[in-house]
């Protein structure tokens, strides 16, 4: 499961625990994990069919919510039928899709971030109403400027936008939502347990954790070992398109029996990894909307070495938890690995500095208040706000 969805979950089944009747409007099934979806959700319904708007209205006559917690939609009709309920609406913004049309904010081809809000210049001369597609007869799909501007505007009337960083909520702003409704609420990993500190051992272990697409910038980061002189070893966890290109990359740069890909690892077996790590890399290119890996690498008493790209400053200060690295300067990110591998005390100092760091801010238990008093707040406002409407007073009381 995607950052997302997981984050989804571990939320809802949270809030259940904590007395909350939940419920889930969803799309079409996936046929991953759906036990535990099952599990976290007892009452399910689904808008798929011909008529997505009348599915959700639907459910909601049937299930009566209090408020609805909106995380990756942009089907029209459903979020028109939310929205025109009279019933609070909380958006959750995960990514870039919502303001973006690539929805990772930065150009395949020059890879310079963007930091313009959507407009024509989307259209032309950034080109991005033509979109690669992975599947089909044809590369490349069309997407809707306009229909992007629907979806912004019907965003808009949200109660509340919840983002992870001041990265997003900044992103926001910049396409104009209200910033007095934007609350930034990181999506906490949920770590049941809080996990043994890792070794830093002499193994030296580069650890990067991840899908391998091209905006993670896994090229950027082997370029970046062949520059390292230190002895090491780099795994790699994690799969996507770009693997082929970046194994191949490996081989050509001398890398072939230090950089190791591991492809898709389960959560559970991530410890073992981390265990025994010296440092995490996370050399993504694109930015970043918040990086929540890095809060499991710091978990572990590991440090971080990164790019400074969109929010991963804010959780990562450079030279107590790790080293922020300038954007794409390969020359730095691998003298700032090759530091934490040779002086292993600094790194123990670090890695102790962010495990302390995510105990003191980024705990999943204080995150999970935060949610209840927000949607609390939230219910609050609209009731008064009906109250004070005579339209609508009836239907209040």
């Amino acid at each position: 499961m995607a950052g997302a969805e997981v984050n989804a979950l571990a939320t809802a089944t949270a809030m259940e625990r904590r007395g909350h009747t939940i419920g889930i409007l969803h799309g079409a099934r996936t046929g991953q994990q759906e036990a535990l979806w099952e599990q976290a959700f007892p009452h399910r319904f689904s808008y798929c069919g011909t008529n997505p708007g009348d599915a959700a209205r639907a459910a909601l006559d049937q299930f009566e919510p209090d408020i609805a917690y909106i995380h990756k939609l942009a089907d029209f009709g459903v979020l028109s039928a939310l929205l025109d309920s009279e019933r609070p609406a909380v958006r959750m913004v995960h990514d870039h899709d919502l303001y973006c049309l690539r929805s990772y904010k930065y150009n395949p081809l020059t890879r310079n971030i963007c930091t313009r809000p959507a407009s024509g210049y989307c259209v032309f001369p950034c080109g991005a109403t033509l979109a690669r597609k992975r599947d089909g007869l044809l590369p490349f799909k069309w997407v809707s400027y306009t229909a992007k501007r629907r979806e912004i505007e019907l965003n808009r009337r949200m109660e509340r936008m919840i983002v992870a960083s001041q990265y997003m909520a900044d992103e926001l702003a910049r396409n104009g939502f209200d910033p007095r409704r934007v609350e930034i609420h990181a999506p906490v990993p949920h770590t049941p347990a809080r996990h043994e500190q890792s070794s830093l051992s002499d193994r030296n272990l580069v650890l990067c954790v991840g899908q391998v697409i091209r905006g993670k910038g896994v090229d950027v980061l082997i370029e970046s070992l062949a520059r390292v002189r230190a002895n090491f070893e780099c795994v790699i966890v994690g799969d996507g398109n770009h693997r082929p290109f970046c194994e191949k990359l490996s081989r050509r740069l001398g890398l072939g029996d230090r950089v190791r890909f591991k492809g898709y690892v389960p959560h559970a077996e991530l410890h073992g990894y981390y265990a025994d790590a010296s440092v995490a890399a996370i050399s993504s290119v694109w930015p970043e909307p918040f990086g929540a890996v890095g809060l499991e690498a710091m978990n572990h008493g590991v440090p971080v070495v990164a790019f400074d790209s969109g929010g991963i400053r804010e959780w990562l200060i450079d030279g107590h938890n790790g080293l922020l690295i300038p954007w794409m300067d390969r020359a730095a990110f691998a003298a700032g690995l090759e530091r934490l591998l040779r002086n292993k005390a600094l790194g123990r100092e670090m890695g102790d500095r962010g495990r302390a760091l995510v105990k003191q801010k980024f705990d999943f238990n204080s995150y999970i208040d935060r949610l209840e008093n927000m949607f609390a707040q939230v219910l609050l406002e609209h009731h008064l706000n009906h109250a004070n409407d005579p339209t609508k007073a009836e239907s209040v009381l």
